[in-house]
């Protein structure tokens, strides 16, 4: 039995994942890249220079953690280098998704304040948390990945300065789309309201009743598990 056949519902959910990127214009063209660590050596990953919208099961590459490739036609996407780290670096994470989706973009490209590090929304900051903007470095090489590591440890997702969105979690990889969704809806709202005149953001006292819904539903915190204490940690350090 082929890899493909073994995980034929990852692939499927990967490829409708693609679809709806695409079809959303959170992946425009070859834009945006999607992994699956699917046991402790085998990877799912996203095919180079094919359009995210046509993307089909046969498409897809399975590698190694060394990213050799162990099944499929194509070559696996040039940001191999960097989906390596984040598994390396993050055992708990199992899906990762990069995307360029327009509102979050516009905080990866603007100067002004990444709103996307303060509490806003209280689903956003239960299931996203915050996203910090991880210095820019020319894609597919080894030192955007790099750039990653001050950061992985606290966070799951990570704005790319003047490039996109990378975000992870410890569950499939439709769980981590409907994070991307939740966020750029968030991002939505906050430049609507920048452009009506300043953004409301919730209090201390708001973000410690969260940590408590946070304990009531079980979520677990964002980063390398025991590394984050608490939502108010990642907010409000200074309190």
């Amino acid at each position: 039995m082929t890899l493909q056949q073994t995980y034929s519902e990852e692939v499927l959910a990967m490829c409708r994942v693609c679809k709806t990127l695409s079809d959303d214009r959170y992946a425009t063209g070859t834009g945006g890249n999607l992994a699956w660590k699917l046991k402790q050596d085998l990877i799912l990953i996203t095919p180079t220079q094919i359009n995210k919208g046509e993307i089909g099961p046969d498409d897809l590459v399975f590698i190694d953690l060394e990213g050799n490739v162990v099944e499929g036609s194509h070559k696996p996407t040039g940001e191999v280098p960097m989906y390596l780290r984040f598994f390396a670096d993050r055992p708990d994470i199992v899906t990762v998704l990069h995307s360029h989706p327009p509102y979050v973009g516009a905080f990866a490209v603007s100067r002004a304040k990444n709103w996307l590090m303060r509490p806003v929304y209280p689903e956003t900051c239960i299931e996203v948390g915050p996203v910090p903007l991880v210095p820019y470095a020319e894609p597919l090489t080894e030192e955007l990945a790099n750039n990653f590591a001050p950061f992985l440890p606290k966070y799951n997702s990570f704005l790319m300065e003047n490039h996109g969105l990378v975000t992870m979690s410890p569950r499939g990889i439709r769980w981590t789309h409907m994070n991307v969704q939740l966020l750029e809806m968030s991002a939505m709202s906050i430049c609507t309201a920048l452009s009506m005149g300043e953004v409301k953001e919730l209090s201390p006292e708001d973000v410690a009743n969260l940590d408590r819904v946070m304990k009531t539903r079980s979520v677990p915190l964002f980063g390398v598990p025991g590394v984050n204490k608490s939502l108010m940690d990642l907010y409000y350090p200074e309190n």
